[in-house]
């Protein structure tokens, strides 16, 4: 009888042994320790829809450089700098405004990139200026009589040191197509803050803003290749 009980005592003794070294050797999942960086420099580019309508229209010449610096993980500050000369043809009046121009602002990325992506939807705002001459080409007052019909006006008037400042809201895409090289496709709404008008002529085109309309609001469309000059990763 004793060696029965003996026997019993050693197989439980046995048994939980062996359950307690199986509890001790269960290991934890491994973790991913694999962080990916993100790079942060400045990046620079040409808006290329702008030598595109130079090509296709003898009204229209231009070119803008645009770059953006990334100060955290969603926010850029951002700049564009440009020349345009643009020749508007209306019915009574075809007038010639040729000036530089400058947007200073910043981008928010809305998208939530995948593991080493670098793409963005992004929203942004600038503050716009732009200094300019204005050359009216022609014009023919609007003289509302069949017999005594009014003739066109040909004598070139400059009127030169004009300026524009307006702020303008943008919505756009950006996508990393290789290695630190992106293309950009933006729009934007621009509303006119102030401007200087030549003497009895409105300002029907300001250079970085595009064509004035009769509420002072414009839009813009901008279509970049930029190339990221990454400083560190983070």
């Amino acid at each position: 009888m004793y060696k029965y009980f003996i026997s019993i005592f050693l197989l439980f003794v046995l048994v939980d042994g062996f359950s307690q070294s199986k509890k001790t050797t269960t290991t934890e999942p491994i973790k991913d320790t694999i962080i990916y960086k993100s790079s942060y420099g400045i990046r620079l580019g040409v808006d290329i829809s702008k030598p595109i309508l130079a090509s296709i229209s003898s009204s229209y010449s231009g070119f803008e450089i645009v770059g953006d610096y990334r100060i955290s993980k969603r926010f850029f500050v951002a700049a564009e700098l440009g020349y345009e000369d643009h020749t508007s043809d209306e019915d009574y009046t075809n007038s010639t405004a040729k000036g530089s121009y400058a947007r200073v602002g910043f981008n928010y990325n809305a998208y939530e990139n995948w593991l080493d992506m670098n793409n963005e939807i992004f929203v942004g705002y600038r503050y716009g200026f732009s200094l300019f001459d204005q050359t009216l080409n022609s014009y023919t007052p609007n003289v509302n009589s069949t017999y005594f019909p009014a003739n066109s006006i040909n004598t070139p008037v400059t009127a030169s040191n004009l300026n524009a400042h307006w702020s303008e809201f943008i919505f756009g895409l950006k996508v990393e197509t290789f290695k630190n090289l992106f293309l950009s496709a933006s729009m934007s709404y621009k509303v006119l803050m102030s401007s200087k008008q030549p003497d009895n002529f409105k300002t029907l085109y300001a250079p970085g803003f595009n064509t004035i309309f009769e509420s002072s609001t414009g839009f813009g469309f901008n279509y970049t290749v930029s190339y990221l000059i990454p400083f560190k990763k983070k």
